[in-house]
């Protein structure tokens, strides 16, 4: 019997000839190694994980640093809330209740100066708003005897709670106040039920509002001094780029249809989803938007709805593009002939409403009515009549029976399924082109509205003269 050694990777392999054939040992691993190559594999594991978290961090802060700036802020405003702790005669006038003042700045905290106001401003009305019936009601319950005291109590917060909770149903309330009532729910059952007497709720409740108006006053300042981010400037700036992507992803779908080519940007095709995914986000800027004041060009009664209409136009010709990139994606291909016949038509309307929405992306851009939309207008219902044209002479192509492919080729007409799918094509670019006409006349709505609304400004603004 003969043995061998050989030694790999530090660990050793013994061979051993048993009647002529070979057997490969490895000795067996202690119970210490397998620990620490299993704590090994672990922390390895985590690292790469940390890296990794750390590396999209990096990531997402280097493509958005307003984000960077938003925590600071966030942090700016805490520390210096906290300085009321260690402000003898600040923390004397609030009491042990200074710790409200936190609380306020990480809820009421938020990345646009819009949002803030919004939830400031409503958690101080209805704070002080709830303080003073909640004191009102302890007062009155308190006169009614020990005997009738809890029932009134109980009466008030049911009948309040419930009048502030269906208030949130109704639709103007909602987007303007729906925070404010949540908070006038809380305080006023908090300070309803505190069990004080009257000259002690009166200095709780003094307290509470105090800090909250420390808390939230601090906030405002923060957010409208420190690099601010404007909702109404967002609101702005998203519908810009949707006009943009709109009109990439209708002329990039049009021309990948009729000339098969690769070369197209699959994510300025796909940009019209964006379009069709941003209605919340416009929605809640806008809402947002209305609590701001003058900054830029940007009035305090600037028409923010009408961005609400522009962005439901827009949607609608997204749908209509969704539609078109089914066109493309569908087994079922119209023939090349047929496709040949129509593509210049149907270029050429792709290509002046893909011109139209671009100028209408710099109307809203710039805040005035472009020189040049009407042309353009003119321009893509003059491309209409030329695929409306064309589509009519369609019928001397057309073959409405299923014949051989002989018979076809000898009469040089097509089956009428395979002209459905261009048909198909046209018609939803017809369509497109009506609802970029609703389009310009929100733009130009807009435009109107807001040039109205800054001479409005203006007069008011205006000193007289004696």
């Amino acid at each position: 019997m003969a043995s061998g050694k050989e030694l790999c990777e530090g660990v050793e392999w013994r061979i051993r000839v048993v009647d002529g054939s070979s057997e490969v040992l490895v000795p067996p691993t202690g119970l210490a190694r397998k620990v620490w190559l299993r704590t090994k594999g672990l922390i390895s594991g985590l690292g790469m994980k940390v890296r990794m978290f750390l590396k999209q961090a990096w990531d997402m802060g280097a493509n958005d640093p307003r984000k960077v700036i938003h925590c600071i802020k966030v942090g700016l405003a805490l520390t210096i809330v906290s300085l009321v702790y260690f402000m003898r005669p600040l923390y004397d006038g609030v009491g042990g209740n200074a710790m409200w003042a936190i609380m306020t700045v990480v809820v009421v905290f938020e990345p646009t100066v819009g949002a803030t106001l919004y939830k400031c401003l409503n958690r101080v009305c209805a704070t002080c708003l709830a303080g003073f019936l909640a004191v009102g009601v302890h007062w009155i319950a308190s006169q009614s005897g020990d005997r009738f005291e809890p029932f009134v109590v109980g009466a008030s917060i049911f009948i309040l709670a419930s009048i502030a909770t269906f208030s949130r149903f109704i639709p103007s309330v909602k987007s303007m106040f729906d925070y404010g009532a949540m908070i006038f729910i809380l305080t006023f059952s908090i300070v309803a039920i505190s069990g004080y007497r009257v000259d002690k709720l009166f200095d709780l409740a003094h307290q509470r509002i105090s800090t909250i108006i420390i808390g939230t006053s601090l906030c405002i300042l923060v957010i409208m001094l420190v690099c601010p981010i404007w909702s109404g400037q967002e609101l702005h700036s998203l519908t810009v780029r949707n006009m943009d992507k709109l009109s990439d992803s209708l002329d990039g779908c049009v021309r990948l249809y009729f000339t098969n080519s690769n070369g197209e940007d699959d994510q300025k095709l796909q940009g019209y989803k964006c379009v069709l995914s941003s209605k919340a986000s416009e929605e809640s800027m806008a809402n947002f938007a209305r609590w701001e004041p003058s900054h830029g060009r940007f009035n305090f009664r600037h028409p923010w709805k009408q961005y609400l209409k522009i962005g439901a136009s827009m949607r609608s010709c997204a749908y209509c593009i969704e539609a078109l990139n089914s066109c493309i994606n569908s087994e079922n291909q119209a023939a090349e002939s047929i496709k040949k016949h129509l593509s210049t038509s149907c270029l050429k309307v792709s290509s002046s409403s893909s011109s139209a929405i671009k100028e209408l992306a710099e109307s809203v851009k710039k805040m005035n009515k472009s020189p040049t939309i009407d042309l353009l207008v003119e321009e893509m219902n003059s491309a209409l009549e030329e695929l409306h044209n064309d589509l009519k002479s369609l019928s001397h192509l057309l073959n409405p029976s299923t014949t051989a492919e002989n018979q076809i080729s000898a009469t040089g007409l097509v089956p009428f399924m395979e002209i459905i799918p261009v048909v198909t094509l046209a018609s939803i670019l017809i369509e497109i082109s009506v609802r970029i006409e609703a389009l310009v006349g929100s733009v130009e709505e807009l435009v109107k509205e807001s040039e109205m609304k800054d001479k409005i400004v203006a007069k008011e603004e205006k000193p007289e003269e004696p």
